[in-house]
């Protein structure tokens, strides 16, 4: 299934192989993103992947780059259909992405990178979206850094059954934003939580609740991008499994309850070829690398919200009046804009507060990273930055409001096609946004039965 090009020595999962040997390590994940950033793949016996995967790669059904949440499989994409006959895709495995896993027996995990049918990397797979992007900066001589901050809800797994879930019950009530006080089934939680990803060598930098009951926010220490976007893949994996051992739910909606919103925060900056931060602030002036960074952030942003608001869920979070954004703004330490200019010196900082808990992270990493290259590129100087609550401002620029309006957008977005959208990856994803909003259009809900039985 793989292309001698692309084939990665045995020799560079020497760890892996060793922990095989030992015994240490009797089955792999091997693991692709979806388009919703899930993992999905298949368990591998470790002989097995250590003797004919390593060097062969693997397989997996096409379907899996174009299946909704509920793994539809769905026609109008070029990369399979039914008329193809949903053959599959070669995954080659990735030497650099591999993690002994702190919360499953004896496994490892190991991300791969999708084939097309030529043998190459497939250019609408999530992760090779954000490659291609880390390809063109590295080309600048510049490299990109990340942190990511996630949000997501821990609540009781008591529904009766699967057929009647409604509303998590929450572990915690009340507003616990920075408490160090927690009940005693969240410290346990957490302490789980930061072992295993401390053994899977992806340690936490800080955990703490939020505003909403049972929210929790993670942060992992700044690092490459991809790196960065498989660990929240990580994260998402180990919270479920952990969560699950204590009959708990961990939920990573946009808008888990009404009124209540679950962010995915990203933090970047990027250094030169010397290692010096471009960002860099001199006598409290932003310098112009960071002010045509936001620009290109504002200028190009708005046209690509299919990227990093990926369901009609995640707009139900973008709502005035609380910390996500609901305008195309930026200020200087200011959480009612968009763009969030964060710290000072060397240190300074973007904050990209537009992504929801439900984001795909490389498609959000990839969105972020192509901005900024064109406000690098076209000089793009931004407006002055926003002082007070960019909530109250009618002319500021409105984020979308729906899938539909970012569906919309999308037509309009200035980026040069080879830059991020190429005609295959624009209409690979607008296609998968057609089909979750023709899904969300006929499909009758809760609140569609409670208004309705009484009123109709």
């Amino acid at each position: 299934m793989s292309n001698p090009s692309v084939q990665h020595e045995a020799a560079e999962f020497a760890d892996l192989r060793a922990l095989v040997k030992a015994g240490t390590v009797t089955t792999v994940m091997l693991a692709v993103p979806d388009m919703l950033g899930r993992l999905k793949g298949k368990r591998v016996d470790a002989a097995h992947f250590i003797n004919r995967v390593v060097s062969g790669g693997g397989d997996v059904c096409a379907y899996v780059f174009t299946a909704d949440a509920g793994m539809r499989a769905l026609d109008g994409f070029a990369l399979t259909s039914a008329d193809t006959g949903w053959g599959d895709v070669g995954v080659l495995p990735d030497p650099g992405a591999v993690y002994q896993l702190g919360w499953m027996k004896r496994t490892a995990l190991v991300f791969a990178d999708a084939l097309g049918a030529d043998g190459h990397l497939l250019g609408v797979a999530p992760r090779q979206i954000l490659q291609h992007q880390l390809q063109r900066l590295a080309a600048r001589g510049i490299t990109a850094r990340v942190g990511l901050e996630t949000e997501f809800l821990l609540g009781y797994d008591d529904w009766p059954d699967e057929t009647v879930r409604g509303e998590m019950r929450p572990v915690a009530t009340g507003n616990l934003d920075y408490a160090l006080d927690h009940p005693r089934v969240m410290t346990r939680f957490f302490e789980d939580l930061e072992e295993c990803l401390s053994a899977a060598g992806r340690p936490v930098e800080a955990i703490k609740t939020e505003s909403g009951a049972g929210q929790v926010e993670v942060t992992f220490p700044y690092g490459d991008p991809l790196q960065a976007a498989d660990t929240h893949l990580l994260l998402k994996h180990a919270a479920r499994t952990i969560a699950e051992n204590a009959a708990l739910v961990a939920n990573f909606m946009a808008a888990p309850a009404t009124g209540t919103g679950s962010s995915c925060h990203i933090h970047l900056s990027l250094t030169g070829e010397d290692g010096v931060p471009l960002f860099a602030e001199a006598e409290g002036k932003i310098p112009d690398m960071a002010r045509y960074a936001v620009g290109g952030l504002l200028d190009v942003l708005p046209h690509l919200g299919l990227l990093y608001l990926p369901t009609p869920n995640s707009y139900k979070r973008l709502v005035p009046g609380t910390f996500a954004p609901t305008t195309f703004t930026w200020g200087r330490d200011n959480r009612t804009c968009a763009i969030r200019v964060v710290g000072h010196g060397e240190s300074l900082h973007l904050e990209n507060r537009l992504p929801g808990a439900d984001t795909n992270p490389y498609l959000a990493l990839a969105a972020v990273l192509a901005a900024v290259q064109y406000g690098l590129d076209h000089k793009v100087d931004p407006p002055l930055p926003y002082i007070g609550s960019a909530f109250e401002d009618a002319d500021a620029p409105p984020v979308p409001g729906s899938l539909d309006e970012a569906l919309a957008a999308l037509a309009t977005c200035p980026l040069p096609a080879a830059d991020l959208l190429t005609p295959d990856v624009a209409a690979h994803y607008t296609t998968a946004a057609q089909h979750e909003l023709d899904l969300q259009r006929t499909t009758v809900t809760d609140l569609d039965r409670r208004r309705g039985l009484a009123t109709a």
